[in-house]
């Protein structure tokens, strides 16, 4: 194995000249300083890290081999069938597992090991039966500097990689220096379905009208993500006027595709039912330009058909990493991006968008920038980011703040 990275270099050294204390002296250096590993890039591009993960062998479990999965780039690999790329590489005389990336400086990920014991062609499997094993089992990186992600249906948390220029996201963790309001979740129950409901701090019953955000994929941004904090810190700063949100819980995985794949009848149930609910308990506005709908991949396209199908109702879009190209065919039969269709055929309507993808997400990154040529065609009032990042929630967390931001905060 050739190693890239200086550190390892100078560890591999050390161990050769039977070094004392060399591998330890390693280990409590890297728990220090934690882990991946950022060292300058070999080619000498400022805007270019060398990133190394590390795992360390369990000496009453030897692996046999070891994946780092970094979101989103190992999943295109495993698309194409190779996984070759992400397995990982023994230190000759240690217990070091490790793999390098040259990676831009601008990357956030979160990142997994799937550790193996068997043959190093199982750990190699591409197969979705396989696949699914390999997350059910991953394992969060016990030295991480970055914070970790937490994960739902049961599964291991991630850790987070946060290279020096990555888009800060200042308002995504709880702040414990300074005392913050702290806003009130509710557990509540609309028409059958769950709904995390956050008030701002101050919140008083008959006060209002209160703006209000509807976040798709409820049960991430509540329970498990508690992007409550985040809606605090922005509340305190004044970046977002006193917001109501509705955190939509989409009840297992074959009611989500139904009612995330351009669903009059989820969208109208949205405008119809929950809004006019939220009005009445905790009132908030009737007003569409006071009113945002937020989702991620499928919730993406779903943010936005809402503002095509129910403009009255939803003024402003906000989609992450959104499925346009829904339903599947192709640019030639006309089966595909079918929303993207309406938009460029359809009256302007008075809605705003606010759009974001991952650089690294190859399967949705040209449908996003079409959607965004047409919008923009069309006179639409657009803001799009692209972010060095996959289809990950800890690269949405913080996208989703700035997109409410520049939604609600007041204008003029």
């Amino acid at each position: 194995m050739e190693l890239h990275s200086p550190i390892l270099q100078n560890l591999a050294a050390a161990v050769r000249a039977e070094a004392p204390g060399a591998l330890d002296d390693f280990w409590r250096r890297t728990a220090t300083t934690g882990t991946p590993l950022v060292e300058p890039d070999p080619e000498e591009n400022d805007a270019w890290r060398l990133v190394t993960f590390l795992w360390r062998d369990d000496p009453a479990a030897p692996a046999d081999a070891v994946l780092a999965l970094l979101h989103t780039v190992t999943d295109k690999d495993r698309h194409a069938h190779d996984l070759t790329p992400h397995l990982m590489h023994k230190v000759p005389g240690t217990d070091v597992w490790a793999i390098g990336h040259r990676l831009r400086a601008d990357h956030r990920a979160s990142y997994q090991f799937s550790v193996h014991r068997g043959s190093r062609e199982d750990a190699l499997r591409t197969d979705r039966h396989s696949w699914l094993r390999v997350l059910d089992t991953a394992l969060p990186d016990p030295l991480a500097a970055g914070p970790v992600l937490p994960s739902r249906d049961g599964r291991n948390p991630s850790s987070v990689m946060e290279l020096p220029d990555a888009p800060a996201q200042d308002f995504a963790a709880p702040r414990h220096c300074v005392p913050v309001p702290r806003g009130t979740h509710i557990a509540a129950e609309v028409d059958g379905r769950r709904v995390t409901v956050h008030v701002p701090a101050g919140h008083r019953a008959g006060t209002g009208p209160y703006a209000v955000a509807v976040l798709l994929d409820g049960e991430m941004w509540g329970p498990v993500l508690d992007f409550g904090a985040t809606l605090d810190n922005l509340h305190a700063d004044g970046r977002i006027p006193p917001t109501v949100t509705l955190m939509v819980e989409t009840m297992g995985r074959d009611r989500r595709m139904a009612d995330l794949s351009c669903s009059e009848e989820f969208v109208d149930w949205l405008a119809d039912v929950l809004l006019p609910w939220a009005s009445r308990a905790y009132g908030t506005t009737d007003d569409p330009a006071r009113t945002v709908v937020a989702g991620q991949s499928a919730g993406g396209l779903t943010a936005a058909f809402a503002a095509f199908r129910r403009p009255e109702r939803f003024g402003n879009a906000l989609s992450q990493s959104g499925s346009f190209w829904w339903p599947d065919g192709t640019e030639f039969d006309g089966g595909s991006e079918w929303l993207t269709r309406q938009f460029a055929t359809h009256e302007k309507l008075p809605v705003r968008f606010h759009l974001e993808v991952g650089l690294q997400e190859w399967m949705l990154l040209p449908q996003n920038r079409h959607l965004r040529n047409v919008l923009e065609a069309r006179g639409y009032e657009v803001a799009y980011d692209e972010f060095n990042g996959g289809h990950d929630y800890a690269c949405w967390r913080g996208g989703l703040a700035v997109g409410l931001v520049g939604l609600l905060s007041e204008r003029g």
